[in-house]
């Protein structure tokens, strides 16, 4: 999230009458993430969050909002997108596509502990099951493809260190992509950005989940590996706690069982979450894009995260 598109409350005097909420009464930019720009915004009818996509096209849309809503109508705690009065979900505003939805109560844990993580594991694998019957198909826009796609671009502003294990882990994802193993694992829809500051939570209790926008079908794994990264980690080293993990990958698996083609590809799709964020980092840094509210992540991080992947390899799955 951050604020590159600046709006009012002016600015949506009139186009808030489109939708059954009442007048805009209140209008608060989000600082935090790169990639929208969203606001807190209460009207008469109650507190929603608006957001205004700035890379997405108004054909890409579709699959994220419909998926948050197929989810929330199946009762997995993630923001309801609110239709205007025509039916429509995304609208334009600012010459942009933009869109509504409900607000979660709550706040992001970021200190967790293992019985945060093992609400976490839960919910995921509640979402990977109730996104089993989704129709939409939209691949991961963050997968291997872009990866390939935008490591040479951050290249030349790499130190040797680093460009050689850029160009070594890149080698070593396509061609464990390539492997049957690979091919056997279990898809769907996932989230594929579930950080700490992404879940809300009251107490020990989760209270929901946000931030669907890198969301498409990609390997479910993928999506747990992305969340053990961020939630059962040492901040200061990257390194697993193993406390943590065992937490969230239980109370994953007493959901959603994981396959023999999963306990084989866990240490490669650790890795694969750990280089596309650090790649995502990257790019942020050197080719930043303009914004009114914007703190670039630090690369650094996930870039430890993946040299300890490597070093340290995985902790087993449960069975």
């Amino acid at each position: 999230m951050a604020v590159f598109t600046a709006v009012s409350l002016d600015d949506l005097s009139q186009w808030i009458k489109q939708f059954p909420l009442g007048r805009a009464l209140a209008l608060q930019g989000i600082s935090s993430g790169i990639d929208n720009s969203n606001f807190f915004l209460t009207c008469e009818r109650g507190e929603f969050v608006l957001t205004i996509f700035e890379n997405l096209g108004i054909e890409q849309l579709p699959f994220y909002v419909q998926l948050m809503r197929h989810l929330s109508e199946r009762g997995i705690p993630v923001p309801a997108p609110v239709a205007n009065l025509d039916g429509e979900l995304v609208v334009t505003l600012q010459g942009k596509p933009a869109i509504i939805v409900s607000r979660l109560s709550g706040a992001s844990q970021m200190d967790p502990q293992p019985v945060h993580c093992a609400e976490v594991g839960t919910m995921l694998a509640r979402m990977h099951l109730a996104g089993q019957d989704f129709p939409m198909v939209q691949p991961n826009l963050r997968g291997l493809d872009w990866v390939v796609a935008t490591a040479p671009q951050v290249l030349p502003f790499l130190s040797g260190s680093e460009a050689a294990l850029l160009r070594t882990e890149l080698a070593y994802q396509r061609a464990f992509a390539a492997t049957a193993n690979y091919a056997a694992l279990t898809r769907g829809p996932v989230h594929a950005d579930l950080f700490r500051n992404n879940v809300m939570f009251e107490g020990e209790r989760l209270t929901g989940c946000f931030d669907f926008y890198f969301a498409g079908v990609d390997t479910w794994l993928f999506d747990v590996a992305v969340t053990v990264n961020d939630w059962c980690i040492d901040l200061a080293t990257g390194r697993l706690d193993a406390a943590r993990v065992q937490a969230l990958l239980d109370a994953y698996h007493a959901v959603r069982p994981f396959t023999p083609h999963e306990h084989r590809a866990w240490q490669p799709l650790l890795r694969a979450g750990a280089l596309r964020f650090w790649l995502s980092r990257l790019y942020d840094l050197h080719l930043p894009r303009a914004a009114e509210l914007l703190t670039p992540h630090d690369p650094t991080h996930f870039e430890r995260i993946l040299r300890e992947r490597i070093a340290s390899g995985a902790p087993e799955l449960p069975v």
